[in-house]
């Protein structure tokens, strides 16, 4: 299972898409539980991964201390945005297995949304972590300034990332004109990047880009019970007030708690939309995203706009199949290689 523990509910940046920092009185900026209590939870856990989290998790870095300090035996990681990677000792960092780092593409879009210098400090960090060996995964939110295949690529050329994930910015900010963008920006170059992405697969080469890896594993490795994330059922959120939520970002609502560290928890499984229920693309999708089902923001057409991209960015991927498995038969990359599990990288797979 995937425990994502919220180490504070502050951060160091004020990001346009996020405006920084949780309300102190919903995340606290300290965890306010017996440590030893979650350790008792994730002990029942036979094959657990941990991953720090926030607001941003290195501004209560002597949090993630204290649980590797205590807990020995899971895999561990951290979603950062990187500026402050200086705060935690390099012993700490060495036992981490995965690190993702918010960065939005090439510098200029990057700085643009998260603040001016912030592009260099994320790829000195990437440095930092990469040399170590660890395994790095660049974690972008794409906006109306993002052109995915310039931005993907440009990560990609880097050579610091190995793998590169994203998520759109709908619903968690005022409403903007996505589909006109989508249609005229971000599907051709949904499309293009697919091309990339196949014209490397057919020399032999994996690009570990999650969004097509992930639909390409579901297909040929169906295991969604829920959202592609795993939110509620594999993955689950510890807030630095003890409370256990299905959902990382849900920590207002009420039907995101799931319960207690002092009192366990209990799982929710295919909790979709009745519009999804007879949809094709489920066994990729899964509803997509947990929070955005239930909350709606952008109104009953909103979601509408955002499930007709999600189902043309989904058929584009899902349109080279058959070469896929051509490549299979013919032994130029083995079905093995295109096996992705999420909840070992806490990545969401569906934009």
């Amino acid at each position: 299972m995937l425990w994502l523990l919220m180490t504070t509910g502050k951060c160091n940046l004020r990001c346009k898409y996020c405006g920084g920092s949780f309300d102190s009185k919903t995340v606290p900026y300290e965890e306010s539980y017996d440590l030893d209590k979650l350790k008792e939870l994730i002990e029942d856990d036979r094959d657990p991964t941990i991953i720090f989290y926030g607001g941003e998790p290195l501004v209560n870095y002597r949090y993630i201390m204290d649980v590797m300090d205590r807990i020995e035996f899971a895999r561990f990681g951290i979603q950062t945005n990187g500026v402050l990677y200086k705060l935690l000792p390099e012993k700490y960092w060495r036992r981490l297995n995965v690190v993702l780092l918010s960065i939005d593409g090439r510098e200029h879009i990057t700085d643009a949304m998260r603040g001016k210098g912030v592009y260099k400090r994320v790829i000195e960090a990437a440095t930092y972590v990469k040399n170590m060996g660890i395994e790095t995964i660049a974690r972008m939110t794409v906006t109306e300034k993002t052109d995915i295949y310039e931005d993907v690529t440009h990560l990609l050329e880097k050579g610091l990332f190995d793998k590169i994930h994203w998520q759109l910015n709908v619903v968690w900010t005022e409403r903007w004109n996505f589909i006109e963008w989508a249609r005229s920006s971000y599907l051709p170059g949904i499309r293009k990047l697919m091309d990339y992405f196949m014209i490397n697969l057919e020399r032999g080469e994996v690009l570990k880009i999650i969004p097509f890896l992930g639909v390409i594993s579901s297909h040929y490795f169906p295991t969604l019970r829920g959202v592609a994330c795993g939110a509620g059922y594999s993955s689950i959120t510890v807030s630095t007030d003890g409370r256990i939520i299905s959902c990382p970002i849900a920590v207002n609502e009420h039907w995101s708690e799931i319960g207690h560290i002092n009192d366990g928890f209990r799982l929710v499984y295919d909790d979709y939309p009745e519009e999804c229920k007879d949809c094709q693309y489920l066994r990729y999708c899964g509803g997509r995203c947990l929070y955005a089902n239930k909350e709606r923001y952008w109104g009953e057409d909103g979601w509408r706009e955002i499930d007709q991209v999600t189902k043309e960015y989904l058929g584009i991927v899902l349109s080279e199949i058959d070469r896929i498995n051509e490549l299979v038969r013919s032994n130029i990359i083995k079905l093995e290689d295109l096996k992705y599990d999420p909840t070992k990288d806490s990545t969401e797979v569906i934009p």
